[in-house]
Formats: structure tokens, sequence, C-alpha cells
């Protein structure tokens, strides 16, 4: 089944469950290289686990992830922020021989590479004003330049992280929407908190996803991004077929 959690003062609540799994048991047959969906009809005519061999839980050899396709791109003025409400339109899947590697290539399939050089802008609220301070570093660790709306720029700045100082849109020109249409900006860290904040940064999300520019609006997502920038530092991408990742993995 699929559940549909929120979290709300340490209160959580389940918005939905589906008794179906329509897209993630395509994901875990093509991981496990067990068609999930023909040994399910199988058991429901008759079958047993045991007969088809599938008493154990499946294994995987390799890391796998998957990434949700969006639509933005084709609606003009529409914002990129996530909400609670299904938007996505379909899925891809990395395969890699770590975390990092297998994130890198599923953001490659839906069209949003992470770059490995330039310029990371980061605006988040003060609730993740502490939690960035890892992936600010771990950015100028790999080489980046840091850009920064005034405040988050001083909370970097006061640990030891410069950043250039940039407008918001609604403080006046050139602003950070201006340098992302200039291709200033190669990465965009950004969470917005509170009306103002979602008005005045929608117009930064909308610049980046019509340039090009890869934009994040979660510390998690940021995280994973600097992993597999990292990744793709040390290890080269390969192509490989599934085969060639649960051979001999599952029963």
């Amino acid at each position: 089944m699929n559940i549909q959690f929120a979290i709300k003062d340490d209160v959580v609540y389940v918005l939905e469950v589906n008794p179906r799994a329509s897209r993630t048991v395509p994901f875990l047959s093509k991981a496990t290289g067990v068609p999930l969906a023909k040994a399910a009809a199988r058991v429901m005519l008759g079958r047993t686990l045991a007969d088809l061999g599938l008493t154990a839980d499946l294994g995987v050899r390799g890391v796998f992830v998957k990434t949700p396709v969006f639509p933005f791109i084709r609606f003009q003025g529409v914002d990129i922020l996530l909400g609670p409400e299904m938007k996505s339109t379909g899925e891809a899947m990395g395969c890699g021989s770590t975390f990092g590697v297998a994130f890198f290539k599923a953001q490659l399939a839906v069209g949003q590479g992470l770059p490995d050089q330039g310029t990371a802008f980061i605006s988040v609220n003060d609730h993740d004003k502490p939690a960035v301070l890892q992936v600010a570093r771990d950015l100028v660790a790999l080489g980046f330049s840091l850009a920064a709306t005034r405040g988050t720029a001083a909370f970097l700045a006061a640990h030891g992280l410069p950043a250039e100082v940039v407008y918001k849109v609604n403080e006046g020109r050139p602003n950070i929407a201006d340098a992302v249409v200039n291709g200033r900006i190669s990465l965009v860290i950004n969470t917005p908190l509170g009306r103002a904040s979602f008005f005045d940064d929608r117009a930064l999300r909308r610049a980046a996803m019509t340039h090009g520019v890869p934009c994040i609006t979660t510390l998690t997502g940021a995280s994973a991004a600097v992993s597999a920038i990292r990744a793709m530092r040390i290890e080269a991408s390969e192509v490989r077929a599934l085969q060639d990742y649960y051979a001999g993995s599952a029963g």
C-alpha cells in the first residue's frame, strides 16, 4: 500500500492510504529482478510464495533512487514549490553503486543535471539556517562559490563562510532572478517560509526552472545533491543493464 503522512507539532497524521502500489511495484521489480506483479497474479490463482521461491526478503545489489517527473516547464507562471497534492506526471530511476551516483543519474534522467562547479545561491528561512551550514561547507569544499540573501549571507559569514550578498526580487535590481537569467548562478537552494517569502521567491524559482538551473527547496534534497556532486567527482558514471545489478541477488 501507499501511505501519505503529514507531521504538525510532532503529531503524525495519515492523510491517505491506498491499497495499491502502481508506481512502487514496478520500481521494486526493476531493482530486485523479481516480477512482483506476475508473482502476485500467480498467488491469486492458488500458488504459494514457497512455490515461487519468494520466502525470503528480496535483495538488491547497488542503490536505486526514484525521482518524480514534473511538468512545470510546460506551464507559464506556475510555481515549482511542492505541497501535499500530487503534481508529478511520471518517475525515473537512477541506479548506481552508491547513493550519490544513483541520485545524480536520477536527476539527470528527469532533466535536472547537477552542476560540478560555479556559484551556489542559498536563501533559507531562519528555522533552516543552522542545518544549511553543513551543506554550504560541503559546497565550498567542492570548489563552489556562495551567494546568498542578506540574512542568510550574514549567518554564513558568522560561521566562517563568506558569501556574496544578492538582492531579493523585491529589494531592487540587479536581484537574484537577474543573476539566474544572466548565467551567474549554477545551483539554487531556497526554503521559503511565510506568505511574503513565497511571493518573493516564486520569481526566483520560476527563473531557475526556465533557465535550466537546479532549484532545490528542501534541505534533504540539498544534502542529496551535494552527495551526488561529490560522488561524481570520485566515481565515473557508467551505464549498466538492470540485469547486471540484480543478477544472483534475488531468489
